[in-house]
């Protein structure tokens, strides 16, 4: 029976060692999901400030290309309306070279030329 205590006790040494290094196993993955829960918060955090940063760059964005927009109608619209002008100026031009081309010619404005 002293045989049969002694196997006994080796089981039992046995048993209650797997069962502390079961134990240390689980404190050791218990720290460990700890640390992960702390850096997904910790990223959860980080991705909420980076996309109400987004959302500021994005309506920045957006205001500065309607006025980007606004600016390339206008300087479409005063291109066009210079162009307008220097026509209407070249035409004037052509106008009164004309007129003071047939003015050369009148007998009246000779006499007074010469």
């Amino acid at each position: 029976m002293t045989q049969q205590g002694a196997v006994l006790q080796g089981y039992n040494n046995e048993l209650v060692k797997c069962i502390e290094d079961l134990c240390m196993q689980k404190e050791e993955l218990n720290k460990q999901i700890q640390q992960a829960e702390e850096e997904k918060n910790k990223l959860q955090h980080e991705i909420q400030v980076l996309s109400e940063q987004l959302e500021c760059v994005c309506e920045n964005l957006a205001q500065k290309v309607a006025s980007r927009n606004e600016l390339d109608k206008i300087l479409a619209e005063t291109e066009a309306a210079y162009m307008k002008i220097l026509d209407s100026s070249r035409t004037l031009l052509n106008v009164l070279k004309k007129e003071v081309g047939s003015l050369k010619h009148m007998p009246e404005l000779k006499s007074n030329v010469t």
